[in-house]
């Protein structure tokens, strides 16, 4: 049992970074099998802390180095070791989606079928470029805020990786997957309804421990959000897809961090 769990761990970072996990790990070369890879779902928000510790390493060591960059440039280098870390799959998933959703005409297969087309229209990179320089922006107000504060207060934005992917966890045990074979199938079957309240409870609870006031903001916009991107797969496809699951993870990050950036 310990080693399923071990293997998903890894088997999680695989599946959301490019970190080369294969290297590291001698188990990340063996195949998964179906078990292990839904329960690789179960530790999305580990890797999402992981992709959150890392970001704010950079204007930490910034910081610590006594280095004169401007928050603008910090942002830029945060958001540059982002994409690399997720090896832009979530921006992939947001590009196909965005194709979709505007050039299916509302017709579920349609859009399925443009979901799977791999050419990248101009509605895709209008979006990846309007997302990206939001987040960029967001970024800047965030760390100009924050690069003067405690160490401890920079975990707000470790939170945004995290909540995102424990978003997506939420999505797939509580949303129909569309499609009849593939990964997604997979994970749906094997999802365990109380890790997700396991998650959910210890991230509240750590989160309004640190900051009441701005825990909730971040966790209702989170819950909106979600709650606002759930509705739309289930009108247009009545369900989800790994497409719409890493569009989902990059629009949660950017709503959080325009909510961040408002409230701190």
């Amino acid at each position: 049992m310990f080693n399923r769990h071990y293997h998903a761990l890894v088997l999680a970072f695989q599946f959301l970074t490019r970190i080369p996990v294969y290297r590291i790990f001698s188990i990340a070369n063996k195949v998964p099998t179906p078990q292990v890879a839904g329960k690789a779902l179960l530790y999305y928000p580990i890797v999402g802390a992981v992709i959150g510790g890392a970001l704010i390493s950079v204007p930490l060591l910034l910081r610590w180095l006594q280095l004169d960059v401007t928050t603008s440039m910090q942002a830029a280098f945060v958001l540059v070791l982002w994409v690399w870390l997720t090896g832009g799959l979530h921006l992939d998933g947001l590009a196909d989606s965005a194709d979709a959703w505007l050039g299916g005409f509302g017709d579920k297969q349609r859009t399925l079928d443009l979901m799977k087309d791999p050419t990248c229209g101009p509605s895709a990179v209008i979006v990846l470029v309007l997302v990206l320089l939001l987040k960029w922006l967001a970024l800047s107000e965030v760390i100009a805020v924050i690069q003067l504060a405690p160490t401890w207060q920079w975990l707000a934005l470790v939170f945004v990786p995290v909540l995102a992917r424990f978003e997506v966890m939420l999505l797939i045990v509580h949303t129909p997957y569309v499609r009849t074979e593939g990964l997604g199938t997979e994970l749906k079957n094997q999802a365990q309804i109380h890790w997700v309240w396991f998650w959910c409870i210890s991230l509240a609870l750590l989160m309004l421990y640190l900051n009441l006031w701005l825990s909730l903001v971040v966790l209702t916009t989170a819950a909106i959000g979600y709650g606002l991107m759930r509705r739309l797969m289930l009108q247009r496809i009545h369900g989800w897809t790994g497409d719409t699951a890493g569009a989902s993870i990059e629009m949660t990050e950017l709503f959080l961090l325009l909510a961040l950036s408002m409230a701190l």
